[in-house]
């Protein structure tokens, strides 16, 4: 079974209907039947992103949804994948790629995911398919 990795811009786009992703990203979470995989880092990020908006109620929810989701694997935080990040993170010093996104790019190179669904630009740029990138266009 396919597996791809889920970003924030992915969760931002389910959540916030008025979101150019969002219509792109309901589809492909609708017509998918592989699974998921994502990080308490990819949440913590989430999190942070709608604190201050009317969604922080809808995160909640969702995030308990994915919790119990057999179709999302959560990678939980961890010192260890911090430490990985961390070194791409000083190893790429010419790149704007934030930590969490390191820290997501190494999850991925673990787990031999070539897919994500985003519209980030930096996955493309470490070598990863951005699968929502052509939707932001």
């Amino acid at each position: 079974m396919n597996t791809v990795f889920a970003d924030t811009s992915f969760y931002i786009a389910l959540l916030r209907r008025v979101d150019e992703l969002h219509a792109p990203a309901v589809d492909f979470d609708r017509r998918y039947d592989g699974r998921f995989l994502t990080s308490d880092f990819v949440l913590v990020e989430l999190g942070n992103w709608v604190a201050q908006t009317s969604l922080r109620r809808a995160f909640v929810d969702f995030t308990r949804r994915l919790r119990a989701s057999s179709r999302t694997t959560i990678l939980p935080a961890s010192p260890e994948w911090v430490a990985e990040g961390m070194k791409l993170y000083a190893d790429r010093l010419d790149k704007e790629w934030s930590l969490i996104d390191c820290i997501s790019f190494q999850m991925m190179r673990h787990h031999g995911l070539a897919d994500a669904l985003t519209a980030d630009h930096h996955f493309t740029q470490a070598g990863f398919n951005a699968l929502l990138a052509d939707a932001a266009k």
